[in-house]
């Protein structure tokens, strides 16, 4: 809803810039080498989040999401941790 429709209520008011910015260049994403030139504590995650990746937005909270043929979906905002 934030990326699609700017409505940030549910989201930390610290955090908002900093998650435009990560979804900003997760949508220009069209390649793994993309991904992985990204930075920003990028990483691909194992067990039960197995098959997603994770952006460090702060402390132990993360965009994740998965990639598929030049698409970024499932995309979500939690502490995993």
């Amino acid at each position: 809803m934030y990326y699609e429709e700017g409505k940030g209520s549910k989201l930390p008011s610290l955090q908002l810039n900093k998650l435009r910015r990560i979804l900003d260049i997760l949508d220009a994403v069209s390649s793994e080498v993309d991904i992985k030139g990204m930075g920003l504590g990028i990483h691909e995650l194992k067990g039960k989040f197995s098959g997603f990746w994770a952006v460090s937005v702060t402390g132990n909270y993360r965009i994740i999401f998965r990639f598929h043929g030049g698409d970024i979906y499932d995309v979500d905002y939690l502490d995993y941790h």
